[in-house]
């Protein structure tokens, strides 16, 4: 696609995300018209495209000098990249298909910016800042995070008393994970398969390792589409849920033998191993949908094959010694995102309102919180949730006097 082509493309991605972020749009109104970000350094690395494109604008409109890359080599829009550096202003160093040398020296590029605050999906950005990027610790005032995994990675720096500033859990803020992780992943890890793929979920025997918000979403999207959905967990009350929600439950080398397509959603590693794949049928499709690319184990499709070969754009296949043929999508990393387009606009409406109102509460608080990884508070999250029911056009009751004072109250009983 000529340049010219590819940045008109980009700059009408990023206008019709902005079109249906009106949540986000409510926000920027006002963040706008009072430069909260005014004179602010913010890095930020995340999935780069049209919904954070939108989310990247508005700090930068509200006054911030901005600094975006991808989180993920495989999960960049290059029309969104184009449109922001050429169109809109805003550097941009993220590229789809990048080597992990590229993707590590984009990220360097935006901390290279000395960022007052940074915004991360998976805390790559924090664990430089952290490791190699230590001289820019004393100018970083506080971060958001977006993704489980990240949050993972922060909890345990926190707890070994590693983390040097605040963090936000934007991951565990209600209005994130109840529609992000779960609408938000169920529906673009569909759309990414089925891209990649062109195949039918109807009748596929379909697994899912990970019953956690991202995982439930994934099963009752596949569910809904005919398939007949498995769930692998490690964790027993997780395990029941899934059990009385309608789906078998047993591990996954057991249900390896049976898989049509296999997606992981866990955020831990080594969830399909070389003893999993020993016993898949032929024709089985992998897929990750967790953050980094170590859940479908690239190393033992690579030592149990005789020889593998792209027979899609992001579709590898792997042609077993023991003469089956097994499936991998978009190199293991996230399939929503590097074969589809992502969340659904709405629902990263939500999750960037979170990250923009959280960003405008690290700057006010900042000086006051001591280095750990803070919830994000109620009323950020019910402010976000009621200028959605306005957006949707929907009202709710509220409580009366009498009703306040019930619920407050020990006195009233039988």
């Amino acid at each position: 696609m000529a340049k010219n082509e590819l940045l008109e493309k980009g700059v009408n991605r990023i206008e019709w995300a902005k079109t249906h972020m009106k949540v986000l749009g409510k926000i920027r109104e006002r963040m706008v018209k009072e430069k909260v970000f005014e004179g602010l350094k913010v890095g930020m690395a995340l999935h780069t495209e049209a919904k954070t494109a939108v989310l990247a604008l508005t700090i930068q409109e509200a006054g911030a000098e901005v600094r975006l890359t991808s989180c993920n080599p495989l999960s960049t829009d290059d029309s969104v990249a184009l449109a922001l550096n050429e169109k809109y202003g805003l550097e941009t160093y993220a590229k789809k298909g990048q080597s992990n040398k590229d993707y590590y020296n984009s990220l360097n590029k935006v901390l290279d910016i000395k960022p007052d605050y940074v915004i991360d999906d998976g805390a790559d950005l924090i664990f430089l800042l952290h490791t190699k990027r230590k001289e820019l610790l004393g100018k970083v005032k506080g971060a958001n995070e977006e993704t489980t995994t990240g949050i993972m990675r922060l909890r345990a720096m926190a707890q070994e008393g590693a983390l040097k500033f605040p963090v936000m859990s934007v991951n565990d803020a209600y209005m994130k994970y109840l529609f992000d992780n779960r609408y938000g992943t169920g529906q673009s890890t569909m759309d990414g398969i089925m891209t990649a793929t062109n195949l039918v979920l109807a009748g596929k025997n379909f697994v899912v390792a990970g019953y956690g918000w991202c995982g439930r979403g994934i099963a009752m999207r596949a569910k809904g589409m005919g398939a007949d959905v498995t769930v692998c967990e490690v964790d027993a009350i997780r395990a029941i849920e899934a059990k009385l929600d309608g789906f078998a439950v047993m591990p996954m080398r057991e249900a390896a033998r049976h898989a049509d397509m296999i997606v992981s959603a866990t955020g831990c590693k080594d969830i399909v191993t070389a003893e999993d794949i020993k016993v898949m049928r032929d024709g089985c499709v992998l897929a990750n949908s967790g953050h980094f690319d170590n859940e479908i184990s690239k190393a033992a499709l690579e030592k149990l094959s005789k020889k593998h070969r792209k027979v899609r754009e992001m579709v590898e296949e792997y042609q077993l010694k023991n003469g089956r043929k097994v499936y991998l999508l978009a190199d293991g990393r996230l399939v929503n995102l590097a074969a589809g387009q992502g969340h659904p606009v709405e629902i990263m409406d939500m999750s960037f309102a979170i990250q923009a109102l959280c960003l405008e509460y690290l700057d006010f608080s900042a000086q006051t919180l001591e280095p750990d990884v803070y919830d994000v508070p109620d009323h950020l999250d019910d402010m976000v949730a009621r200028i959605k029911l306005e957006t949707m056009g929907i009202r709710i009751d509220r409580l009366s006097k009498g009703q306040q004072n019930y619920v407050r109250s020990w006195r009233e009983g039988t």
